[in-house]
This record gives C-alpha cells, sequence and structure tokens, in this order.
C-alpha cells in the first residue's frame, strides 16, 4: 500500500497534481490541511481515496477538524496541528495522541517536515509543498508504506527546484 502525505499547498496545486501523476497508482491521499478552496482538485487529482483536514486557513472548508481512522494495523489521527501548539514543538500533539489510543499522528501547520519515531508513537508532518520553511527551503512530502508484513514504512522527499 502507497500513500502521499502532504500538507500547506494553500491553493498552489501545481506541484500537488504532477506528484499524483508522477507517483500513480497511489493507494491513499492524506492531506494535513490549509487546503484553501481545493478540495475538489485534491479528490480529483487523487484518483484514489483522500483524507483531508482543515487548517487554521480553511476558514470556509467543509472539512473536519481532525478524523481518526485506521490503515492496516494503525490508529491514525489527523490534525492541522495547530490547537496543540505544534510551532513550538509536537510533544503535546503526541500526548494527545498517546491519549486516544493513536499509533500514528499526522499534521502539518508548521511547513517543516518531520519523522519523528519514539517507542509508542509516530509523529509526521510532511512540510509543505507550496512554502516551505526549513533550511534550504525545499517542497517536501512523505510517502508511507505499507509492507507485506503490514509494517509502515516513510520516506521523506523533497523537489529540487
Amino acid at each position: 500500500m502507497k500513500i502521499l502525505i502532504v500538507s500547506d499547498t494553500h491553493r498552489k496545486n501545481d506541484l500537488y497534481l504532477k506528484l499524483c501523476e508522477e507517483l500513480a497508482p497511489l493507494d491513499m491521499v492524506i492531506h494535513c490541511g490549509d487546503i484553501e478552496g481545493s478540495e475538489y482538485i485534491i479528490n480529483e487529482a487523487a484518483k484514489c481515496p483522500v483524507k483531508m483536514v482543515a487548517g487554521n486557513n480553511d476558514f470556509f472548508a467543509d472539512t473536519k477538524r481532525d478524523e481518526e481512522f485506521r490503515i492496516g494495523q494503525y490508529n491514525i489521527w489527523l490534525t492541522h496541528g495547530h490547537h496543540f501548539y505544534v510551532s513550538m514543538d509536537n510533544e503535546i500533539l503526541k500526548d494527545e495522541a498517546r491519549s486516544r489510543g493513536i499509533d500514528i499522528v499526522m499534521y502539518g501547520h508548521t511547513h517543516k517536515p518531520v519523522i519523528d519515531i519514539d517507542d509508542d508513537i509516530i509523529a509526521l508532518n510532511p512540510g509543505s509543498l507550496t512554502y516551505p520553511r526549513q533550511e534550504g527551503r525545499l517542497p517536501s512530502y512523505i510517502i508511507m508504506e505499507i509492507d507485506e508484513n503490514g509494517e509502515a514504512n516513510f520516506q521523506l522527499k523533497y523537489i529540487e527546484k
């Protein structure tokens, strides 16, 4: 199973559209918020199931604030993260995820990619495809693959300008 995880596209969808085409076929797309009215485009380009949540800039979006679901053996919690002070660090978010019985929490908001693997929780932030803020400022995303044993593997990918 191959899953594309993105965030913070802010209505600039050219890189997202290109990724969907290049990575096809995908089994799922997960968008961690700040879509800004591009819900239809995000859904149509994926050609697979899509999970998305509202970010702090999605004022009129018809999307949920957060969502819990399963992928294989994993309990997933998808949230933009801004209600959990992720701009400081992700500890409050991870504590909340633990209290919910979550295995993997996915979030955005900071525009900085993170793959944070603890013994009891995994926190993923794909960064931003349009306004990256990490050193080097390259657009980023995560590929999550579930292998034949049901184990999740993660690859942080950057797009060279």
